[in-house]
């Protein structure tokens, strides 16, 4: 007992994220654009109990070893915290609350894993480093994903954008100011493994007609990238008009995402697009300043979306 009797309440807190341009074209090699969304969090908080340890997360509410599938990443997330810390006698009550919706491309997995992980090590007053965290992340994700990239588990705590390539991330500069993304929710679960496998059957199909569509994707990944760097949104918004015509023309949208698209950039918006898997989902749009914000996000809303956030980009500087 006295060895855990500093455990207390512990905190955790990550955010969602977006992918920018790149989405699918990365698992061919291609560079890809992660953006953290900060204002949508994902908080844990661990509490002591005397056991056994409990989940209240999205529905559920109960006992963690019966949550099910559905939450093995959680369960795995929870495991991996407690042997890490060192506090594996020791039962809790793991809570999360979301200002996002899960299975939409938003990284919801990886961010409730990452902060479960925080609030359980702050709980038994464990520290760990980004590296630490991160692997520790990446165990739960392949709970659910299989064999992730480590896109999502990097970008839900990320400070900056993120540039992933072949198995290699690191943090991009984005100089764009008064510049924002408005996220709408189409209410239509995607599939990212339908999606991905879907179209590498086609890839191999018909590879004359599928890998140029690939290579458009990854250059204009690229495109964002300078895009980002040198302040210039004009051309990142064509970028990622161009990236949803693609993505479209790989099957990969559906009416709703095409509509969507559609009255952000009849609003004013620079450009929009899906992101993350596609086949559901949610849409994207680039705008800058106040007033385009409040227009494409009320036009988003008009054209069906459930929900839409606005998140402001924030400035970085990354010394290469």
């Amino acid at each position: 007992m006295d060895r855990h009797s500093s455990i207390r309440e512990g905190h955790g807190q990550t955010w969602a994220k977006a992918i920018l341009l790149g989405e699918h074209s990365v698992v061919y090699g291609h560079p890809a654009v992660a953006v953290p969304l900060q204002d949508l969090r994902m908080r844990a908080t661990a509490s002591p109990v005397p056991g056994p340890s409990m989940l209240r997360s999205l529905d559920y509410s109960g006992d963690l070893e019966r949550a099910g599938t559905r939450f093995a990443s959680v369960a795995r997330a929870f495991e991996v915290a407690r042997e890490f810390s060192g506090c594996l006698d020791q039962a809790f009550e793991i809570t999360t609350v979301s200002d996002f919706p899960h299975e939409r491309g938003l990284g919801s997995s990886a961010a409730a894993a990452g902060a479960i992980i925080r609030a359980v090590l702050d709980s038994c007053g464990r520290r760990a480093d980004a590296d630490e965290l991160f692997a520790l992340t990446q165990m739960a994700e392949q709970i659910a994903h299989g064999k992730p990239s480590g896109l999502d588990a990097a970008a839900t705590c990320s400070p900056c954008p993120i540039r992933f390539q072949g198995g290699q991330m690191r943090p991009l500069s984005q100089r764009m100011s008064n510049a924002s993304l408005i996220i709408a929710d189409s209410g239509v679960h995607g599939s990212t493994r339908e999606a991905v496998g879907g179209l590498r059957q086609r890839y191999e199909n018909d590879p004359d007609n599928i890998g140029p569509r690939i290579n458009r994707l990854g250059a204009l990944a690229q495109n964002a990238i300078t895009a980002l760097d040198q302040a210039d949104a004009p051309t990142l918004g064509a970028a990622m008009d161009e990236a949803h015509t693609v993505l479209a023309e790989l099957s990969l949208s559906l009416p709703v995402l095409d509509d969507l698209a559609e009255a952000a950039r009849a609003a004013g918006a620079l450009g929009a697009k899906l992101t993350g898997g596609g086949l559901g989902g949610c849409v994207i749009a680039l705008v800058i300043g106040e007033p385009a914000a409040r227009r494409v996000r009320a036009a988003l809303e008009r054209a069906g979306a459930p929900a839409t956030w606005n998140y402001r980009m924030r400035i970085s500087e990354v010394n290469e």
